[in-house]
């Protein structure tokens, strides 16, 4: 049973983790009495203001991402800083609820319906 609703948050003012955390919580349908761990929701998630959150300079040096390539030795650490000039506040959004999905079949088709706008 798919549903259709969209919910909006929006982030500017608040720091990455609380705004992550909510949107997980959202995308895999543990707020809604009809929860089931093994079904998707089909909620869908919109994420405003992205470049709006609240992060300092120091925990952008602590947050480290892995990038692989695929091939041997290609796997490449990256700084927080590094992503946020490159890609932008959306991918680090992105990359944190990402992190706090299950890691099983269903993970892919959630992080699907998550859209991050600046």
């Amino acid at each position: 049973m798919k549903n259709t609703e969209q919910k909006i948050i929006d982030a500017s003012g608040r720091t990455l983790g609380r705004v992550a955390s909510e949107v997980a919580v959202s995308l895999m349908g543990k707020n809604s009495p009809s929860f089931e761990r093994n079904v998707y929701s089909g909620f869908k998630v919109r994420v405003t203001n992205a470049s709006k959150i609240k992060i300092t300079t120091k925990k952008l040096d602590e947050i480290f991402h892995t990038r692989y390539s695929g091939y041997r030795g290609g796997l490449r650490i990256l700084k927080g800083t590094e992503t946020a000039e490159k890609k932008g506040m959306k991918e680090l959004v992105k990359l944190a609820v990402y992190h706090m999905l299950p890691g099983n079949k269903l993970r892919r088709e959630m992080m699907k319906n998550l859209v991050v706008v600046d």
